[in-house]
């Protein structure tokens, strides 16, 4: 029982650093990274569709990301799309190619980037202690329904702390890359 809650509450809790990485990933810094255009959906045969499901995306050196569509005729909309994001990029179309150079991260912008990377930190934090609060009340409940004993709730809720523990530990060094990350010029 208590395995099936500890089981529960790791997984709740990797969802919460699976959560935070996706973040980070749509956090720019000054290198290019396919993951940036995630965001991006193109209005494709009238669905807004992913950008990555019609075209190939790649990275042709440190700051430039190259969009090859699939289909000639999204070009324009695929440019249209990118200067609609709120990214801040730039496309430029050479034939059937987009190219987009990332620009020079300034120090302003950093500090904001920093500003954004802190609070999806702290969301995924608070996500973690939710999973410790949701474990924790499992093991009341089964303390109250007397099936197991109060030393056997206190050391799960020991376990659970634990875990907790190491997943914020896991956020916070995450949390240091990225900014490490962002403020490498």
């Amino acid at each position: 029982m208590i395995d099936d809650i500890l089981a529960q509450g790791d997984a709740q809790m990797a969802k919460a650093l699976v959560a935070l990485e996706n973040a980070f990933n749509r956090i720019r810094t000054g290198r290019a990274n396919p993951n940036l255009l995630d965001p991006v959906k193109i209005n494709y045969y009238g669905a807004p569709t992913p950008l990555s499901q019609v075209a190939n995306i790649m990275v042709e050196d440190g700051r430039t990301l190259a969009i090859s569509p699939w289909e000639s005729n999204l070009v324009p909309e695929i440019e249209k799309a990118i200067l609609k994001s709120d990214l801040g990029l730039n496309p430029n179309t050479s034939g059937g190619t987009i190219r987009i150079s990332m620009p020079m991260l300034t120090e302003e912008t950093r500090k904001d980037f920093i500003k954004q990377a802190r609070a999806e930190a702290e969301k995924a934090r608070v996500s973690v202690r939710n999973g410790r609060r949701d474990a924790n009340s499992e093991v009341k409940e089964l303390l109250k329904e007397k099936m197991i004993s109060e030393d056997e709730a206190r050391s799960a809720e020991d376990l659970v702390q634990k875990l907790t523990d190491k997943f914020v530990a896991k956020v916070d060094d995450m949390l240091a890359n990225k900014e490490a990350d962002l403020l490498k010029v």
